[in-house]
């Protein structure tokens, strides 16, 4: 089974890998990409928004929703979803030009992705700075398919998880924003 889940979507892996080609040789871009991958690892990147949305007026139940989903998510993906599948990870040809950590899960789905999408969702909720985190999200997940930790489905896989684990969780336990005083 877990070969065929890889043949059928070797075609569509292959096309959108061919897209990043190019751009593995574009050391600005190998900058950008590889450090939205480090900055993202174990969710530090959406921890640390999570934090700092905390400290802001009405943001410490947001802060502290979206920090218990970050690590329920995680769970989900790492030790339950990944097992599963247990999907190898593409390889980089030649030398890495910058410094990646290399999980000991499997490839599908992508945990960078599910998690991204995860606290873009939550985080989002009802604050102006949303498309800090939305943006933030489409550079992270993307960067697994760049510096070759993910094939581009276990991306795309990974973003479906994050997106409904994170719409799940804001329909479960919903936050009415505090009215502020005159």
């Amino acid at each position: 089974m877990k070969k065929d889940v890889h043949e059928f979507f070797k075609p569509f892996d292959d096309v959108v890998d061919s897209v990043f080609s190019p751009l593995r040789g574009y050391p600005t871009a190998n900058r950008i990409l590889f450090g939205a991958s480090n900055v993202a690892d174990h969710s530090i990147l959406w921890f640390t928004l999570a934090a700092m949305r905390g400290l802001r007026n009405d943001g410490e139940r947001y802060a502290v929703r979206a920090a218990a989903a970050l690590l329920a998510e995680s769970i989900l993906v790492n030790l339950g979803i990944k097992t599963i599948f247990g999907r190898s990870r593409p390889t980089w040809e030649g030398e890495l030009p910058h410094e990646i950590r290399t999980p000991l899960t499997s490839s599908f789905p992508s945990g960078h992705a599910s998690a991204a999408a995860c606290a873009a969702i939550l985080l989002s909720d009802n604050d102006r700075f949303w498309p800090v985190y939305v943006g933030l999200a489409a550079l992270v997940a993307p960067s697994r398919i760049h510096v070759r930790m993910h094939h581009a489905s276990d991306v795309v896989a990974g973003l479906l998880v994050g997106t409904a684990f994170g719409l799940i969780v804001k329909k479960v336990f919903p936050i009415t924003p505090k009215r502020v005083r005159n």
